[in-house]
């Protein structure tokens, strides 16, 4: 019987819950249509597992491990998400009583000469004062503006939560697209290396013609030329590779003074394929969608707290202990006190302050649907952006690694016709420079591919 009383009670309770539920935002109107046969709904918490695996590279892993374990920013953001748990449970400590154990001693002298509305003269006296008391104080929810301060406080919890899974897969693609900047910078140094030891080659064999009077001194100006272009080049690609070194050393928070890594060029193997899968499940997998998701139901409970402030406050309140004038008998049975009863607060002024607060939250929850609905667009450009470079890339790979062939063979035969002498120095100088732009294109080209596959798997919210 007692168990069906408390049931009825609570559903009347929920039932004078105010403020509007909340409704995911429809964003049916921004997707295209072949998506809106799916809701979807946050799942920022799903497993993504380590997506990089994926490039089977272990020095990749490695730093992609290290980055996790030792971001300075991730870090934070865990913290953050430690602040926002706590503040969710700070929330539900309004659903127990308040109760307070106070302790009092006072010794206080009276006045002889108190103001009396009779004339009767009180003399002066010292009166000492002793008393412990337990007070306990208990809003009842009638109109359910805790529900909503929890509801808010979880909400928001869930978007901290959301963001932090989001700063993991903004930090881990980030390790990688620098890792393959590097890399690339690895090959390019690799290609200019040779080329140099090439260059230098046939500037010390100009140099004997040269003294030899077999050419004039213009063919070893330009041999010397192309030498010292080529180690400026080095030296430029050098400075690159250090910069992505020492962003990396940031990224896994290391000092960058200590961080190093070998070369290592990047090879010719093409980047694992990725599938796209069903669009709106790529929507439930973004965290950065499922936080603004998150923001907006919290900012829906915000109105039916501000709501609550239209209706009495109704709270229960008692008192209970011991108070005597000497510490002997504080504890005696005469010494006992106790006062119970609730208490109503009704809003009879700031009305006014009210409604403007309702409004203001109410705007607030339209700002938060209009973020989620640009978190969605946004995540729509980054997947067709990001399809869109993939594709495009791979047929400039192709295109590139067709013209590295050409211009390797063309090398070498207009060096074995240079070598019988029936080409110009400065045929076999322009061949060679077009194959070196050629290689340095394909490392670049093959780096941003790698890097392109890394954004599709951020645009689809990570693993899969």
């Amino acid at each position: 019987m007692i168990k069906t009383k408390l049931a009825a009670i609570a559903v009347c309770l929920s039932s004078c819950t105010v403020g509007p539920n909340h409704v995911q935002p429809d964003v049916t109107d921004i997707t295209p249509a072949s998506w809106r046969w799916q809701t979807a709904a946050p799942r920022d918490d799903a497993p993504r597992g380590d997506w990089w695996t994926v490039f089977h590279d272990s020095e990749l892993t490695r730093l992609e491990t290290l980055a996790v374990q030792s971001s300075p920013s991730l870090q934070a953001a865990a913290a953050k998400v430690d602040q926002a748990r706590a503040a969710a449970r700070i929330s539900t400590a309004s659903w127990s009583p308040d109760i307070r154990l106070n302790g009092d001693a006072s010794r206080e002298q009276t006045s002889g000469n108190l103001p009396t509305p009779v004339p009767v003269t009180i003399p002066r006296g010292r009166i000492n004062s002793f008393s412990t008391l337990i007070d306990l104080t208990y809003e009842l929810d009638f109109w359910g503006k805790i529900r909503r301060e929890v509801e808010s406080a979880r909400a928001t919890a869930d978007a901290s939560s959301a963001e932090y899974y989001s700063a993991i897969l903004t930090l881990t693609g980030d390790v990688a697209a620098q890792y393959f900047l590097l890399r690339a910078a690895d090959a390019e140094l690799d290609a200019l290396r040779r080329t140099i030891a090439i260059r230098e080659k046939f500037q010390n064999l100009l140099d004997d013609k040269f003294k030899a009077g077999a050419i004039p001194e213009t063919d070893l100006a330009r041999a010397q030329t192309e030498v010292a272009t080529a180690k400026a080049e080095i030296a430029d690609v050098k400075r690159q590779r250090q910069e992505a070194s020492d962003t990396l050393a940031l990224l896994c928070g290391q000092p960058a003074s200590s961080f190093t890594l070998r070369e290592r060029p990047i090879g010719s193997k093409a980047p694992p394929s990725i599938p796209v899968g069903i669009p709106a499940a790529m929507i439930e997998r973004r965290p950065d969608v499922a936080a603004a998701e998150r923001i907006v139901a919290a900012r829906n409970a915000d109105i039916g707290v501000a709501t609550a402030d239209y209706f009495p406050a109704v709270k229960l309140t008692a008192s209970g202990g011991f108070l005597s004038k000497e510490v002997d008998s504080l504890l005696s049975a005469d010494s006992r006190v106790w006062s119970v009863g609730p208490s109503v607060s009704i809003p009879l002024t700031g009305l006014t302050v009210i409604r403007f607060n309702v409004k203001r939250m109410k705007a607030a929850r339209e700002e938060a649907i209009a973020n989620y609905r640009q978190a969605v667009l946004t995540a729509i450009r980054d997947v067709e952006t990001s399809l869109a470079q993939t594709r495009y890339l791979r047929e400039q790979s192709s295109a590139v690694g067709d013209a590295l062939t050409a211009s390797t063979k063309a090398t070498d035969l207009i060096r074995e016709s240079y070598e019988r002498g029936s080409v110009s120095y400065f045929e076999f100088l322009d061949a060679e420079r077009t194959r070196l732009q050629v290689e340095r294109q394909t490392a670049q080209i093959s780096a941003q591919r790698h890097i392109s596959t890394v954004r599709l798997i951020k645009a689809l919210g990570g693993g899969w």
